[in-house]
């Protein structure tokens, strides 16, 4: 078995040395370039959802169109702060969180879809919302334990992802 810690000596070397990467320490398992820029889509993939669902709140009309407006606002909020939490996370890893409007829906994994049609925006959401499932399982595989932070910013945002998706799946089912 290893030993567990390094002698305190060494260890408050290492604290020392390259004191500006704040966070990562030698001990980080991860590419922090290559983490930046997944974050980054990540980012990118949120401020979509977040845009399509508050799009898609005012848009709602019909019969239930004000119970499934309130349910697309309370998601448009949850994706703003799981787009802060990951922009937070590049920050706290050296990166610029990437908000440039004229490549955001290109860097996003969902799209931004409209619609006029009650049902239809429910299935774009749920639609949305499988590709953010899938996509977050595939990085949270990927880090596995090369960076144990961001995977678990990761793990939280996928568990509201699959409360959103099961969300619209019930309103899908009910119209």
């Amino acid at each position: 078995m290893a030993e567990f810690l390094t002698d305190v000596e060494e260890l408050r070397a290492k604290a020392r040395r390259e004191l500006n990467k704040g966070p990562v320490t030698e001990a980080y398992g991860a590419d922090v370039d290559r983490v930046i820029d997944v974050l980054n889509v990540a980012l990118a993939t949120e401020v979509v959802c977040t845009l399509r669902y508050r799009q898609h709140h005012f848009a709602a009309k019909g019969l239930d169109g004000e119970t499934v407006a309130n349910e697309f606002l309370v998601h448009s909020n949850e994706e703003q702060e799981h787009a802060d939490k990951l922009a937070a996370r590049i920050a706290q890893l050296g990166g610029k969180p990437d908000y440039d409007p004229t490549t955001l829906a290109t860097r996003a994994h969902s799209q931004y879809e409209t619609s006029s049609d009650l049902t239809e925006m429910i299935r774009e959401n749920l639609v949305a919302e499988r590709i953010a499932i899938q996509s977050y399982t595939e990085i949270i595989n990927w880090l596995g334990t090369g960076d144990p932070t961001t995977r678990r910013v990761f793990e939280d945002i996928l568990s509201v992802e699959e409360e959103h998706a099961d969300d619209m799946l019930n309103l899908l089912e009910k119209s």
